[in-house]
């Protein structure tokens, strides 16, 4: 079982990681989902999200497909997209993942790891933006 800490965590880079222990048969467990960062212009990035929640099926726009907005399913839906996840194994690989906003107290004293190639080093010269805010931004409530 692999406690991964999402802060200050490009999301892509996060999610490769994940997808490839998931993969080798590991659980993944994610904290801090709102931490995680989305490199890129705060204003883009919110311009494609809220492009992306308003695909609707044409025929009903109820019938979905539905999008999400609270931070750990964000997060989730990353790491399913780098997942086979149409086959067996990636969806086996998918129900190992965890994703929780903030850390339960369950895994408060554990032993939590970080993945180096995935950490952004000068955030203040960096643009970003938070999966937190850009879950508020969206409506997300958590």
């Amino acid at each position: 079982m692999i406690i991964i800490d999402g802060r200050d965590l490009v999301l892509g880079r996060l999610a490769s990681f994940a997808a490839k222990k998931l993969l080798e048969g590991e659980k993944v467990i994610v904290l801090n989902a709102e931490q995680v960062i989305i490199s890129g212009r705060k204003e883009a990035t919110l311009e494609s999200y809220k492009a992306w929640l308003e695909t609707r099926n044409i025929a009903n726009p109820r019938k979905g497909p539905f999008h999400p907005k609270r931070p750990e399913d964000i997060v989730r839906r990353a790491v399913r997209g780098m997942l086979p996840y149409d086959k067996p194994k990636g969806m086996a690989a998918y129900r190992r993942l965890r994703v929780y906003v903030g850390v339960p107290e369950e895994f408060s004293g554990k032993e939590v790891t970080t993945v180096p190639k995935a950490s952004l080093a000068e955030l203040s010269s960096r643009r970003f933006i938070r999966v937190g805010e850009l879950s508020r931004l969206l409506g997300g409530k958590f």
